[in-house]
């Protein structure tokens, strides 16, 4: 994801504000690197029942990556993940690559369908033309109607991230925020979530399991946190939020075909499905952010910076998330890119 540099950028998911081959036989749930959390303009109405979380019913084995660029081996600055700068168009083969790590592991598992999400700004980064031909490629804005996981559905055996990154406010994590650097932190039911968590909720509700997360290694570890039996691969350390210490793009790739190849082998992985009710909640960099964003129904505001928003299923909070995020975009501040 990344975060808008001009009033005129468009993006669906904005970013922050302000090895040696691997080693197969790593547990499920365990961190495996051993280095170094588009839509209508109004949320949907609270207080429908929850929905039953439907039961997997792949006739095949099918596989959906969500690719981000934060997380990706190589990237430690914010100019990297910016379109229109000298940095993005090598930043953006680098995403190409490491997706297409994942989706040849994916086949060394066993898929027989793999689907890619392009899941970065204005998702239109991946270059469908060095994309491994054997997987199908969404992209698109605005990416109706789940935005970075746009494409989920209950026909998926497991879900894999890619390039993902820490939550806000996570220190020693590069290029660290969730969804949009107007949000300084998103709750749900009290805990902080970041894109990993929110996403992967998104996909237990359809009966799916995310399996896999690469980023750096403070992503990794929410990920382990909070995902049941998720393998990781921690392509690099952060230093901060701009600067840190990475593998090199060959050895990140290496780690991610095999250790992705082991996780979609999994027979019957647990999925993340909390259950409802859930409140969720938004503290935002700035009072004209709260503003503007208290206009979608069902918008409760408890202090000046604070949102709030009740729903009895993660569809629905997913929902409202997106439609905060759209609404904030003409009053969200911008990150000077150096």
């Amino acid at each position: 994801m990344s975060v808008p540099t001009g009033p005129d950028e468009r993006e669906e998911e904005q970013g922050p504000d302000s090895p040696d081959p691997p080693d197969t036989s790593a547990p499920s749930g365990a961190a495996t690197d051993p280095s170094p959390s588009d839509v209508p303009s109004d949320a949907s109405p609270s207080g429908h029942p929850a929905p039953e979380v439907p039961r997997r019913r792949a006739p095949t084995k099918s596989v959906f990556i969500s690719v981000d660029m934060e997380g990706v081996a190589g990237i430690t600055t914010l100019r990297q993940t910016v379109r229109g700068t000298d940095d993005y168009e090598w930043g953006r083969r680098l995403m190409t690559e490491e997706a297409n790590a994942a989706v040849a592991g994916s086949f060394d598992g066993g898929a027989r369908v793999v689907v890619v999400a392009d899941s970065h700004g204005d998702m239109g980064n991946i270059l469908p033309d060095m994309l491994d031909p054997r997987a199908d490629l969404v992209q698109g804005t605005p990416k109706l109607p789940w935005s970075m996981m746009a494409g989920i559905d209950d026909t998926f055996a497991s879900a894999v991230f890619v390039g993902y990154h820490a939550g806000a406010g996570t220190e020693r994590a590069i290029l660290d925020h969730t969804y949009t650097g107007a949000f300084s932190e998103v709750r749900v039911n009290g805990d902080p979530w970041n894109e990993t968590a929110l996403n992967a909720a998104l996909a237990g509700s359809f009966g799916v399991a995310v399996v896999f997360v690469a980023g750096d290694q403070a992503c990794c570890d929410q990920a382990t946190k909070r995902l049941p039996g998720v393998h990781t691969v921690a392509v690099k350390d952060g230093f901060g939020s701009r600067a840190g210490r990475s593998r090199s793009p060959q050895k990140a790739r290496a780690a991610i075909r095999g250790i992705v190849r082991e996780a979609v082998r999994v027979e019957h992985p647990e999925f993340f499905a909390p259950t409802g009710p859930f409140t969720l909640e938004v503290d935002t960099v700035n009072t004209a952010v709260a503003d503007i964003a208290a206009i979608a129904p069902g918008s409760e505001r408890p202090g000046a910076r604070t949102l709030s928003f009740a729903a009895n299923d993660i569809q629905t909070v997913y929902r409202a998330l997106l439609t905060w995020m759209n609404l904030t975009r003409r009053v969200a501040p911008t990150s000077p890119v150096e």
